[in-house]
């Protein structure tokens, strides 16, 4: 099994709160003395989990290229999911479901941004393409805030294949272009639902918007003409679940 390492504050809360994969140590930054740090250390030691203190010196050294905040978790790696999954998931489902599908996310930043999003928002689980993503990385895992640990994430090496099999099994998908007439705000967000957001700069691929069962934009109507990916992911689920409140 690879390691993998899970660095920050809340990532490394719900690590070790939703224990999905096991913690096999923890670096701490001996000067940071502070309540958060603290409850850290009792959860880790109440879970038998080994704590080595670093200096910050070493801590910046072995960690360099990463924002640790003073805390660094040795993990298992992440359970996978893929494309033979599907159907259990769609099983396990809250109903109606709500699903995010990523299409070409490729910056890690944009990536753990998106997957805190669908965790805030409640989607079930998150599908992105093997092939022209991000993966999952240290980065990705702290900018999710913990998101990684709580919500399947599904790697499909065929997006349309799967888009079908969620079409097959009653979900309505629906993809973000700026060109399209309807409005985010027209949508019926009701039933079960996929969302798909394309790439940071081309957007979705052409497949993918055949494949979809509508298309729509989200009003813009200052001088820039599009969102972050991971701004607009973020407004299209509060949209989901503002219809459904």
């Amino acid at each position: 099994m690879i390691d993998q390492y899970v660095f920050g504050v809340h990532a490394v809360t719900a690590l070790l709160a939703n224990k999905l994969r096991p913690t096999k140590l923890i670096y701490i930054n001996e000067e940071r003395i502070d309540k958060r740090i603290q409850d850290l250390i009792n959860l880790a030691e109440s879970q038998k989990i080994s704590i080595e203190k670093l200096s910050t010196q070493k801590m910046n050294q072995q960690f360099a290229e990463y924002t640790h905040q003073g805390i660094v978790a040795v993990a298992g790696k992440l359970q996978e999911y893929c494309q033979a999954d599907l159907i259990r998931l769609l099983e396990l489902c809250k109903k109606p479901s709500l699903i995010l599908v990523l299409d070409g996310v490729t910056d890690p930043h944009n990536l753990g941004a998106c997957l805190r999003s669908a965790d805030a928002t409640g989607v079930d689980f998150v599908i992105i393409p093997k092939d022209k993503n991000a993966s999952v990385t240290p980065v990705v895992s702290k900018v999710a805030c913990g998101a990684l640990e709580s919500i399947p994430l599904v790697r499909v090496t065929n997006l349309a294949r799967a888009m079908e099999t969620l079409k097959a099994e009653g979900v309505w998908i629906y993809g973000a272009a700026g060109e399209a007439n309807t409005s985010l705000y027209d949508l019926d967000c009701k039933g079960s639902i996929a969302i798909v957001m394309g790439a940071e700069d081309k957007g979705l691929r052409h497949l993918t918007r055949e494949l979809c069962d509508g298309l729509f934009s989200l009003p813009m109507n200052g001088s820039v003409t599009s969102l972050n990916v991971s701004v607009a992911t973020g407004v299209c689920l509060y949209e989901v679940i503002r219809q459904r409140a």
